[in-house]
């Protein structure tokens, strides 16, 4: 009998998986209904077991990866790159695609002044519309390199009876203007050259990523109002400037009433503006990128510095007890080589991680996209152009906001949510305890989601 090859099986089981899958949901496809928004699929918004579902062919996919990867090195005079198991650091993301219904504002004018011809907005829906009144929505704005498919990075909150409950909401989520999901980007076609944007796209700020989801809420979805806007990280920066845009009482965007569009907000692990030490941050990833010999004449190829981008960001990410519990000086299994316990050819778990996660990031971003999303990040200021202090411009938002902190953050650190919270006239504060610093708003699921429901349960 002949023999079949590990990455031939490992094919043919991705297949049957993923076509198997594709009968029992059609979660995968997002279709949009004229007039009225709906789940995701048939039943993801309101059967846990699909989201189950989709949670176990994201594991497979991602142990997949890490077979073929394996396979790989087997042919390669190095094996200290990908060698890490999942369960040695938990990652904060699934399988991310650009799945989700378009929207396109014609003529978008930014911050700047530039227009854009076409401006697309990428989102997909959980959850229905409450056609009397509809104003049972809940918006979900997602972190540096997330997606709109909340399943795949917020999934054990979403459905029935949990924090983003699609029995009671509609709950929405956009990739923001400028990321590589579906919604315009530097990889998109520039109508006026016809080639794509690349490195000549137009500088996002975060306000107008906001202010393109609204006008797509508001004008396509037909909303009444937003009952809450939800996210960490660069998603908690734009629910902060939701409460900017919509939460004020004459503002640019109302509800019939005239009272605020946006009713209240739930930021996580972010500041009322991205101070010099996140800029630095940013920063030296930019600078890996720069520096790979691609990036001046092919920057689409700049992979290299891309990845060492990611692995600096993994690093600020995380804390060093987080990194001391999972790794320690823990040595990778060098597979009966010989090897150094020490110097240059030491090869230490944190290494491997480190380029592991690297490697990956490739995948499913470009170094492009990476420099001008970070720039956006650092565009994060709500006094700006509102010709107050930061203080001033927060005591204009009397709508509830309960802000979340960790504890153990040091990219972000606890006393900016602290600040921020205080000088918010309905504002409240929250403390996740975690050892996982930054992504503990992705990791610590279950204390963010008891958070979320509590506040929302409050209000009226």
């Amino acid at each position: 009998m002949a023999s079949i090859s590990t990455p031939l099986l490992l094919r043919a089981t991705l297949r049957f998986k993923v076509n198997h899958a594709r009968k029992i949901s059609t979660n995968m496809s997002l279709r949009a209904s004229a007039g009225r928004p709906r789940a995701l699929g048939s039943s993801l918004g309101s059967d846990s077991s699909m989201i189950a579902a989709n949670d176990r062919i994201s594991r497979f996919l991602s142990f997949y990866s890490s077979m073929v990867a394996a396979n790989h090195r087997c042919f390669t005079s190095s094996s200290n790159s990908s060698d890490i198991g999942e369960d040695e650091m938990k990652d904060e993301y699934g399988d991310l695609t650009a799945e989700g219904v378009i929207f396109q504002q014609k003529n978008f004018q930014l911050e700047n002044r530039i227009v854009l011809p076409e401006a697309r907005l990428c989102y997909q829906t959980y959850g229905t519309l409450n056609e009397e009144t509809q104003d049972n929505v809940i918006v979900i704005c997602h972190a540096l390199t997330g997606n709109a498919s909340l399943h795949s990075w917020w999934g054990d909150l979403l459905g029935d009876g949990k924090a983003f409950d699609t029995s009671k909401y509609l709950i929405v989520c956009c990739n923001i203007l400028g990321s590589c999901y579906g919604s315009t980007s530097p990889q998109c076609k520039n109508i006026a050259t016809g080639k794509a944007y690349g490195k000549e796209f137009p500088d996002i700020s975060v306000q107008d990523t906001v202010r393109i989801q609204l006008l797509m809420l508001k004008n396509h979805l037909k909303i009444n109002s937003i009952k809450s806007v939800i996210g960490g990280s660069f998603g908690g920066m734009q629910a902060i400037e939701f409460a900017m845009q919509g939460g004020i009482v004459g503002g640019d965007f109302v509800s019939q009433d005239g009272s605020p569009f946006v009713k209240s907000a739930i930021p996580i692990a972010c500041g009322a503006q991205h101070t010099a030490w996140q800029i630095a941050v940013s920063e030296v990833q930019r600078q890996a990128i720069y520096a790979d010999p691609n990036w001046e004449t092919n920057p689409r190829k700049a992979t290299t510095g891309l990845a060492v981008a990611r692995q600096m960001g993994m690093v600020s990410y995380r804390t060093p007890k987080g990194y001391h519990k999972k790794f320690g000086r823990d040595l990778q299994n060098s597979r009966g080589e010989s090897f150094s316990s020490y110097g240059s050819n030491v090869q230490f778990k944190t290494k491997s991680y480190l380029l592991y996660q690297g490697e990956k990031f490739l995948s499913r971003f470009d170094p492009i996209t990476y420099v001008k999303l970070t720039e956006q990040m650092d565009s994060h200021d709500i006094a700006r152009g509102r010709g107050k202090t930061v203080e001033e411009v927060l005591q204009q938002v009397k709508i509830p906001v309960m802000v979340m902190g960790i504890d153990s953050d040091v990219l972000y650190p606890l006393s900016e949510q602290h600040d921020l919270s205080s000088a918010l006239p309905k504002g409240q504060l929250r403390v996740i305890h975690s050892l996982d610093g930054h992504d503990g708003f992705l990791l610590e699921q279950e204390q963010v989601g008891s958070n979320i429901v509590e506040f929302l349960n409050s209000l009226s």
